[in-house]
């Protein structure tokens, strides 16, 4: 164990605990739901990112004029 490790101040990546979980003592129904919250994340990454590439595109439009 690192040092780094017992006195770290951040806290770990919420994706990494995520799929460290185990998925053994979760009902089906659990299962199920845990698929529909990440789905719903996914999208609404999707639509965060489409937003940003669109500023982007704004921005490099603005500065790039000649």
């Amino acid at each position: 164990m690192d040092l780094e490790d017992l006195f770290s101040g951040k806290p770990s990546d919420p994706l990494t605990e995520l799929a460290r979980q185990d998925l053994g003592p979760l009902s089906t129904g659990e299962l199920e739901a845990r698929i529909a919250a990440l789905h719903a994340e996914i999208a609404r990454i999707e639509t965060h990112l489409a937003e940003v590439a669109l500023h982007r595109a704004s921005a490099d439009a603005l500065f790039n004029k000649r």
